[in-house]
Parts: structure tokens; C-alpha cells; sequence
């Protein structure tokens, strides 16, 4: 199994591939999902494909076996010298190379399956596809998006009809920065095949970035639902359920990937993020307030201007960061030797500095700290940008967004614009408007 892929646990029912009777592509995708049902079974039908030969026709039902453990690489090498005589081989091959990015090659196969076979909408379609993927590489996006939708204008008729000529349709659509259309392209071939897997994934990714949530969970569980499923899948519909607020499948999401690659560290940390969340309630406004009093706290001594008599005393009391300070009272600390009203003075005023007093309360230090942290006229723009994007109380899908983008600050976000954030994974118009409205609070914007 590649890293692409993960598989659930249910009783499947064996695929004989030495001896099962395999008339085109289709079949292969339907005994695919058995194979996938747990991992045994899985284990147990890749090591029989690894002990077929590989020549002749054991060597052919090989190559249509590494396809089916999604080994694509190994494939495309095993196929390559079965396509120009076989059929079933030929389009196989020719899917495991759109699956690794290999255009140019799955192009030829594809050009000749849909001469061959003209009335068929997938090899035309995958053709169509390939050569988009090719034009895009080159830089050419106006001259990739003519020449695609020529091709889909000239198509037979039974390809119109077809869930192929709908999604390249969206997806020309969405090239063209036309989201709506789109979306309903995508819609079209879903109720035309309800199992096109590009299709969906597309379509998830595009609801999720225009903000419609529910529709982008449809089309996530629509995919989760088919086996194999892909792992990017799981990571994108468990942090959609976490938006949602619905933790426990979320959880889910992610504890599927980590049982079956126990070595992801992505999913685990998602899936400890997840569990923290279920049936648990707190007060966010007091935690943030609670995270800003305890950094504020462990500010060292040493960051002030001190006298060398002050610097001294509180050496010897082993008091190191304002919160050592802040536990001791004016009596306490004029009871230590050497220790006198000066040094007093100089205390209270870097405390002061901060909203901070000697003997404070816990809950009046939370409250001056929130009420330092207040905007006032005169503040320093500088301190603003700095703010730590920690501190932002941004929802986990922003967080995680600004982060990838290695966004600390409150600054550096601003460094980017609405178009190179919207093009973020994940990140859509309802993620823009969320991160927009917490810049607004401190009256600034993105970058232009």
C-alpha cells in the first residue's frame, strides 16, 4: 500500500486475480474494494501478486495486480510491455501514470484507447485531462484552457452525455475563476456517476473554499466511503468536522490514518487535537487571558533595568521571573536583608509597567492584563504587528492555514494577500472572512 492510501477494517470476500475473469477496467475497480476491506486481506493479495511471474499472461494479471495495491510505479514498468496488445493492460497502465504526474506518457495511451474506441467518454476523457495537466505545466494557461474546451465542443455526442465531459467542464470552469459554475459542472457528474472519485475530490475542495461546508461534507463522506480511501481525504473531512464542531468524527478521520501508519505524525497530532476537544467545555476568552497573564509571568528579571543593590537581593531570594515577584508581599520582601524602600520602588515600578502588583490575586492579575492589553491611543504599531498569531483566537482550520504559510506574527500575515491565502488547502472564503474580521479588530488589512 502507498502512502496515498488507507483501508478499514470488514470481511471481504477473496478476488481470485490468477484465475478471475477480467473483461475491462471496471472489473478491477470493483474487486479493488475487497481487496481494501482489512488488512490482512490486503497483505495477503499483495504478496501473492509479488510471487507471480512476470512474463506472459501471469506477468499481464501481475501488472493488473499492482494496480489494484495502488503500487503505481511498478505498474506502469510491469504494463509497459502488455498495453499495445491488451486492452484492460493498456488502460490500466495508462491510469497508474495519471496517477504519479506521468502526462506526457498516459497521453499516447489514452490518444490511441479513444481512437480506437471513439463512443467510450473515459479514455477520451482521461486524454482530454492529460493534455490540460501538460499545457498548465508549460505556463500557458489561456492556450491550456482553449485548447481543452475545443476539444469538449467537438466531442461525440455520447461524450456530452457522459460525467467526464460535466467535470472537465467544472473544471475549465474553475480554471477560469468561475467557482459557481463550476460547482455545478461538478454537481452534474455526480448525479451522472455518483463514483467518480476526481470528480468529487474537485468538487469537495471547491465547496470547501467558497465556504459551503455541507456540501463539501457530502461529497468527503461520498469518497470516505469508498475503498481504497485516500489519506488526504481523511485529513481534509476530519478537519471539516472539527469546523463543525464535531470532534468525535474527526477523531475518527484521523485515528483511521494513524492505525493504518502508525508512524504519521500529521495524524497523530490532529487526532490528540481532536480528542481534547470532545464533551469538553472552557471558557476560551479566559484562556486566552489565562495564556497572556502566564507569558507575562515568565518574563525574566534580567529583562529590566534594575540597581545593582535590587539585582543582588533578588538573587539571593532566588526570584528569577515577575511571577516570583508577584507571589511575595511589601513585607515579605522588606524582611530580606539589605532589602530596602529604593529597591521597593524600583519593584513596583517594573510590576506597574506590566498591570502588575506585589501580593496580586490570580483572577485581578487576569483582569489587569486584559485590561493592559486593551487598545489605547498612542499604541506602538510595532508591538501590534508582533503579536503572536498564538494569540489571534483563531479557529484550528486559520491557525493551521497561516501557519503553513510560516506566519508567526500578526505581521506576517499581513505580508500576504487574500489571493495567496485563498490558495491555500483548505482555506476558503469563509476561512478569509473569519481572519479579516481579526485583522479588522486591530484596524489593519492584508497585503494588496
Amino acid at each position: 500500500m502507498t502512502s496515498s492510501t488507507v483501508e478499514m477494517s470488514a470481511t471481504p470476500e477473496a478476488f481470485d486475480l490468477k484465475s478471475a475473469s477480467i473483461p475491462n477496467f471496471t472489473t478491477l475497480v470493483q474487486a479493488r474494494a475487497t481487496v481494501f476491506k482489512s488488512r490482512g486481506a490486503l497483505e495477503a493479495f499483495a504478496r501473492m501478486v509479488d510471487g507471480l511471474s512476470s512474463s506472459g499472461e501471469e506477468g499481464r494479471r501481475k501488472g493488473l495486480g499492482l494496480w489494484m495495491v495502488a503500487r503505481y510505479e511498478a505498474c506502469a514498468a510491469q504494463l509497459s510491455g502488455y498495453e499495445k496488445t491488451d486492452v484492460v493492460a493498456a488502460f490500466t497502465r495508462g491510469s497508474a501514470l495519471m496517477s504519479i504526474g506521468r502526462w506526457a506518457d498516459a497521453l499516447a495511451i489514452f490518444e490511441r484507447l479513444s481512437s480506437q474506441y471513439p463512443e467510450e467518454p473515459r479514455p477520451r476523457g482521461n486524454k482530454i485531462e492529460a493534455q490540460l495537466e501538460i499545457d498548465l505545466a508549460k505556463g500557458d494557461h489561456d492556450g491550456a484552457l482553449a485548447r481543452a474546451q475545443q476539444e469538449l465542443d467537438h466531442a461525440p455526442a455520447s461524450f456530452a452525455a457522459s460525467a467526464e465531459h460535466s467535470y472537465l467542464k467544472g473544471r475549465v470552469a474553475e480554471l477560469r475563476r468561475s467557482p459557481e459554475a463550476a460547482l455545478d459542472l461538478y454537481a452534474a457528474a455526480r448525479e451522472i456517476d455518483p463514483t467518480h472519485r476526481t470528480n468529487l475530490a474537485r468538487f469537495a475542495g471547491l465547496a470547501e473554499r467558497c465556504g459551503l461546508d455541507e456540501l463539501a461534507l457530502q461529497a468527503y463522506q461520498s469518497l470516505a466511503s469508498m475503498l481504497p480511501i485516500d489519506r488526504n481525504v481523511m485529513f481534509n473531512l476530519g478537519v471539516l468536522y472539527e469546523d463543525l464542531g464535531r470532534d468525535q468524527e474527526a477523531a475518527a478521520c484521523y485515528d483511521v490514518i494513524a492505525r493504518n501508519d502508525p508512524t504519521n505524525r500529521r495524524a497523530r497530532l490532529y487526532l490528540e487535537d481532536a480528542r481534547s476537544g470532545i464533551d469538553m467545555y472552557y471558557d476560551e476568552d479566559l484562556e486566552r487571558k489565562e495564556d497572556r497573564l502566564n507569558q507575562i509571568l515568565k518574563t525574566p528579571i534580567t529583562d529590566f533595568e534594575l540597581s545593582v543593590r535590587a539585582r543582588n537581593c533578588l538573587n539571593k531570594m532566588n526570584i528569577v521571573t515577575l511571577g516570583d515577584l508577584v507571589r511575595l508581599s511589601e513585607q515579605e520582601l522588606l524582611s530580606y536583608k539589605n532589602f530596602g524602600e529604593t529597591s521597593l520602588n524600583e519593584i513596583k515600578e517594573i510590576l506597574g509597567q506590566k498591570g502588575l502588583r506585589l501580593g496580586m490575586k490570580h483572577e485581578e492579575a487576569v483582569a489587569s492584563i486584559e485590561a493592559a492589553a486593551r487598545p489605547r491611543a498612542g499604541t506602538e504599531t510595532s508591538e501590534v504587528l508582533n503579536t503572536p498569531v498564538s494569540k489571534l483566537d483563531l479557529s484550528i482550520r486559520v491557525r493551521r492555514a497561516v501557519e503553513n504559510l510560516a506566519c508567526l506574527t500578526l505581521g506576517d500575515i499581513l505580508a500576504h494577500s487574500e489571493e495567496e491565502l485563498l490558495s491555500m488547502p483548505n482555506f476558503g472564503q469563509t476561512s478569509l472572512i473569519e481572519l479579516k474580521r481579526k485583522i479588522g479588530e486591530f484596524g489593519l488589512s492584508l497585503k494588496k
